[in-house]
């Protein structure tokens, strides 16, 4: 699915988010509109990405919130 993503210096960004498994994981990749791609897991309520990944903090968290949003409301929809 697509999501806008708001950046820090308030530009948006339109992104893809993909869910998949790697090994036990269930690994989540970001695609952007560049072509650029980043593959994203969470350990406990940590948001992490593979070393080869080299998005900043502040993307990095921002996007996890989104996948945690996107998560939540379909459990709440499941409900």
């Amino acid at each position: 699915m697509k999501y806008r993503i708001k950046l820090a210096d308030g530009t948006t960004q339109l992104i893809q988010i993909t869910t998949d498994l790697y090994k036990s994981w269930k690994v989540w990749k970001v695609q952007f509109a560049d072509g650029k791609a980043a593959m994203l897991f969470k350990s406990g309520n940590e948001w992490l990405q593979r070393n080869e990944d080299i998005l900043d903090n502040y993307l990095l968290t921002t996007i996890g919130k989104c996948i945690d949003e996107v998560i939540l409301g379909k459990n709440r929809l499941a409900l």
